[in-house]
């Protein structure tokens, strides 16, 4: 109740008058339901079609109730529109579609297949989920096709959600189970994989196994009942599968039984007037108010043949081009400071700028913008090989999972976004399959990508990057602690993730759960499981529920200095900064990295009296980890993907290192997706000391010059003793050039002192 009244302090009169509004219009909705049970009705198309033209003998057949007519007319007319473009694939281009991506990509044809036949046995790769089956005990059979799913079960938790009106819905609540699970499925995504897999082999199954899903969940599903119709960024994302199968799987030339392509319509058009009318733009003003704009865009632009589909574009346009400045910071980042809905953002507005040039909207120029900025700093925080750092929430959940990538893996997005902006340094690696089924025709103008993207940051968000050329990516997290009230960040504040020559070393552990473990959730998201410091066993901000902060810790970027800057100096990065999550005590984090050499984390506890602090650091499990005293080294797992050997040491001056792997305590694992939670290792550094004091991290990553020994020689200078040199590196509170000397041990005469000109902001 206390933070009900908070909330409704906060509110605007517009807010207020919104609300008021809206939950009027609902009560009115919820009553009208309780004597009528709302129902589809295919009369109702009739009435929520166009007057085109065109559409003369679909209404004549409407009208008459003569559905397998009207069904055969719209598949015609659909099938048969060559021009103009509206949607990123239509009919008409299917065989010539086919015909390349098959040239293209030889084995895609038995990819997609072999995902598609795992789909008709009824079992669905969702989230970080393989093989989920979500058929009742007893499942009915439908059009010869069996383990149809129960469009309301997690049978993760084995539980369902009830069957009443969609505003009453305790979706957050586990005794529904998981709401993600169950949205997952009812997005409907897996049709575009059927789609695929229909397109590359012709074969009719997956077309049959798709009509059949539709009349299921219709069924299921009626309007305004149930889980599936609480959520209006999931009636938008199924929006979106749904214009995806209306183009994969028309056929004028089949006789079907069913008339699904009016009941698509149908459904389609009261999915899009609910979102329309229940608009996120209060209740979640984020990737969800994008999506659902998204979804009336994209929708309204590509189906003329609706009613209301100029009136629904004109609103999503209005929409994306509001919240492209409120959404979309300076340096191109996300306002909610994590990695995954960046990439949501992202794929969103290239979906809105193919549309829009399709369709010849005059908002393409704004839309390319937006999609250019925010790519730009996805191919910043992503690794060489496409990766993105877990940092904030992972959902698992992607806008085009075609082709069964990880939720990480965003080279198909940067494949996109570098054919419909003509950046080829936006690449990574080949050309992806997902760049043709977006319409992007030059994709494959575009080379392979060799382009050094230098280190940099994202000041605004609070992101900072140092890239080497051999693949070493640092990326380290100073920003603001989420977005409004922080409901997908973590207390990860100077936390980093590490690549080491194109391998994850250090890792964010991911999400694993929103709702149904509140332990696992918080614990995922506290600072001990994240790359930085806690103090006195605290995580520097506190959560109070599932999307909701009691305390946040506010970051602060004191000085970045990347190596491009850095005068005389060959590859040399340089942070500092520092947040208030355990004021009075300031935790303050300086870290160096030498491209290849070294990576130089020091931690300053500026406190009084006597405190422990702990460095916690999560290793990627292809690492394999030994503890030695205040040594720790790392090597390669067999069976890697590099080729060449690989190794990493990590050495500390003072304190009590310990490891921890899969252990009852929460340390030693991690979350590779949303949903799955799987062993790893993690290492701690503990020192309890009188303040002020601190914790030093080296990384040796030249197995050539391997650390022998590191020790403080004063409280802000440390020695790095190794094979060959002797590095000092001094951290200074004056706003003076420090350096890093090294002393060769080479009996060559190559003596050298390397000066960087890293300004300290006391």
């Amino acid at each position: 109740m206390r933070r009900l009244l908070s909330r409704v302090a906060r509110m605007d009169r517009a807010e207020l008058a919104w609300r008021g509004a809206a939950a009027a219009r609902i009560a009115g909705d919820r009553m009208r339901a309780a004597v009528t049970p709302p129902r589809w009705d295919r009369y109702d198309l009739h009435a929520a079609l166009a007057p085109l033209p065109e559409l003369a003998a679909v209404r004549t057949a409407l009208a008459a109730g003569r559905w397998r007519d009207a069904h055969r007319e719209l598949s015609r007319h659909f099938a048969t529109i060559s021009t103009p473009q509206r949607f990123v694939i239509r009919r008409a281009m299917k065989d010539a579609l086919a015909d390349r991506i098959r040239g293209e990509f030889p084995d895609s044809a038995h990819d997609a297949s072999v995902r598609a036949n795992r789909i008709l046995a009824g079992e669905y790769d969702l989230l970080g989920y393989r093989g989920l089956r979500f058929a009742p005990p007893a499942p009915p059979v439908l059009a010869g096709l069996p383990d149809l799913p129960d469009w309301h079960r997690d049978p993760v938790h084995d539980r369902r959600a009830p069957q009443a009106f969609w505003s009453s819905i305790p979706y957050l609540d586990p005794v529904c189970g998981d709401h993600k699970i169950i949205w997952e499925l009812n997005r409907h995504q897996h049709w575009l994989s059927l789609g695929r897999a229909y397109w590359l082999t012709g074969d009719a199954k997956y077309r049959a196994r798709v009509i059949a899903e539709l009349t299921s969940w219709m069924q299921a599903n009626p309007p305004l009942t149930g889980i599936n119709w609480a959520s209006m960024l999931e009636l938008a994302f199924r929006s979106l599968s749904w214009l995806w199968a209306l183009q994969f799987f028309v056929e004028p030339e089949v006789a079907d039984d069913h008339p699904w392509t009016v009941d698509l319509l149908l459904g389609l058009d009261r999915q899009l007037a609910h979102v329309e009318r229940n608009l996120s733009y209060y209740f979640s003003p984020n990737t969800h108010l994008l999506g659902e704009a998204l979804a009336l865009y994209v929708a309204g632009c590509a189906l003329p043949e609706l009613a209301a589909s100029a009136r629904r574009a004109a609103t999503g346009r209005r929409i994306l081009a509001v919240e492209m400045d409120r959404q979309i910071a300076a340096d191109g980042g996300h306002c909610e400071r994590s990695a995954h809905y960046h990439r949501y953002a992202l794929d969103f507005y290239l979906l809105a700028l193919a549309v829009a040039r399709a369709t010849g909207d005059s908002m393409a120029a704004d839309f390319e913008r937006a999609a250019g900025r925010l790519s730009s700093a996805a191919r910043l925080l992503a690794d060489d090989a496409g990766r993105l750092p877990h940092f904030g929430d992972d959902d698992g959940g992607a806008l085009l999972p075609l082709t069964g990538r990880e939720p990480d893996d965003a080279r198909d997005s940067l494949a996109i976004a570098a054919a419909l902006l003509n950046r080829p340094d936006l690449q990574t690696g080949g050309a992806a399959e997902e760049t043709l089924w977006f319409g992007a025709e030059n994709a494959f103008q575009i080379p392979n990508s060799e382009f050094h993207i230098p280190s940099n940051a994202l000041p605004e968000t609070g992101y900072y990057v140092s890239r080497s050329t051999n693949g070493d990516h640092l990326v380290i997290d100073a920003g603001p602690h989420g977005y409004q009230n922080g409901g997908h960040a973590h207390a990860d504040a100077l936390s980093l993730t590490f690549t080491m020559r194109g391998v994850p070393l250090l890792i964010d552990p991911g999400t694993a759960s929103y709702t149904t473990d509140p332990e696992l959730r918080d614990r995922l998201r506290s600072s001990a499981m994240h790359n930085t410091l806690t103090v006195d066993g605290r995580s520097q901000s506190v959560p109070n529920g599932p999307f909701h902060w009691t305390h946040i810790a506010r970051a602060r970027m004191n000085r970045w200095a990347p190596g491009d800057n850095v005068e005389n100096v060959d590859g040399f990065d340089y942070f500092d900064g520092a947040h208030d999550g355990y004021a009075p005590i300031e935790h303050r984090r300086r870290v160096l990295a030498r491209h290849g050499d070294l990576l130089v984390v020091a931690d300053f506890v500026d406190a009084e009296g006597r405190h422990a602090a702990a460095v916690h650091w999560h290793f990627d499990p292809r690492w394999i980890v030994d503890v030695s005293g205040r040594r720790v080294t790392c090597s390669l797992k067999k069976g890697s993907s590099r080729s060449t050997p690989c190794a990493v040491s990590l050495i500390v001056p003072e304190g009590v290192v310990e490891v921890f792997h899969g252990e009852p305590s929460g340390l030693g694992w991690y979350s590779p997706a949303y949903g799955r939670v799987e062993p790893t290792t993690t290492v701690r550094v503990r020192r309890e000391a009188d303040g002020p004091f601190s914790i030093a991290t080296v990384f040796g990553l030249d197995a050539a010059n391997p650390i022998s020994d590191v020790a403080w020689l004063a409280d802000t200078t440390l020695r790095i003793t190794r094979a060959r040199s002797i590095d000092d590196v001094a951290f200074a509170e004056s706003d003076v050039r420090k350096l890093f000397r090294r002393r060769t041990h080479d009996p060559r005469p190559t003596t050298k002192d390397y000066v960087c000109a890293v300004s300290q902001v006391s």
